[in-house]
């Protein structure tokens, strides 16, 4: 007895490759190359293609997952340009040698008696050595993940930021004429905000890490030559007052405008003190 030969499918996509198998979700036949192994069966390229969120929806998930965004932004443009700076070639200054590109970024009242206010952000993304950066860097990833998650991406960006203008004031009012960089007016800032906001919910910070901490690179900074006084100082004073402002627990909120306005006004005072008083 002879049978018929077995009728041979083709897979819908590749027509000259048979197949046995099919898509367990519309049936079509498909080779093992257009087939992906999901929780039942397997579907072909088109219809995981449809089962896939929109792509508005997919991006919604994925910013649901990075809590700590601008943290890591921040991070990863002070490391980014601390490599660059360390390729840049030296200069001869009055002063001595000093790396060509340290010295486009730092800050100096010469140089903002010259017009360059971008300073007041540049010199905060500088810094001198791979502790200096290391510990700046340390200490924003710690903070970044208690002060982001409560505040959320804007505002947290916004306290950063007017803490580093806070210690780029502080930095010209001590130091005019020193050429001072890096993030740890902003750090500063956050610790202080930090200690504030804790203050706020009636905890006592100084049985935390934070007051500790913050107590800590005080006295650093006043004990070890060298560190801009200044600029932690102001940081650190900016950061307690914004974040009172920003930080004050919801229950005792009067206005949620408020927590947007007050790290704009302190930068608009801090550029203001500069222009004015320095």
């Amino acid at each position: 007895m002879s049978f018929p030969p077995p009728i041979l499918e083709y897979c819908t996509r590749h027509p000259d490759t048979a197949t046995g198998r099919h898509c367990t979700r519309c049936g079509r036949p498909a080779c093992n190359q257009c087939l992906t192994q999901v929780h039942v069966g397997s579907h072909c390229v088109d219809c995981i293609k449809s089962s896939r969120p929109p792509v508005t929806e997919r991006i919604r998930f994925w910013n649901a997952a990075q809590p700590l965004l601008i943290t890591q932004v921040i991070i990863a443009v002070n490391v980014f340009l601390f490599l660059w700076v360390t390729m840049g070639s030296t200069v001869l200054t009055n002063g001595g040698s000093i790396n060509g590109r340290e010295l486009d970024m730092a800050l100096s009242q010469y140089f903002i008696d010259n017009g360059e206010w971008y300073r007041l952000i540049s010199s905060g993304f500088l810094h001198y050595g791979l502790i200096h950066v290391g510990m700046n860097m340390f200490l924003l990833w710690q903070l970044g993940q208690l002060l982001e998650p409560a505040l959320e991406r804007g505002r947290f960006a916004l306290l950063y930021f007017a803490a580093m203008f806070g210690g780029s004031a502080g930095a010209l009012a001590l130091s005019p004429n020193a050429l001072t960089g890096g993030a740890s007016g902003a750090v500063f800032g956050l610790m202080a905000a930090a200690a504030v906001g804790l203050q706020q919910r009636g905890v006592n910070p100084m049985k935390t890490g934070i007051g500790g901490t913050l107590i800590l690179n005080l006295l650093i900074t006043f004990t070890i030559p060298g560190i801009s006084i200044g600029g932690h100082v102001g940081g650190a004073l900016m950061g307690a007052v914004v974040g009172y402002a920003m930080l004050e627990p919801r229950w005792n909120r009067t206005a949620s405008w408020i927590a947007w306005a007050a790290p704009i006004a302190a930068m608009v005072g801090s550029v203001f003190f500069i222009a004015v008083f320095l």
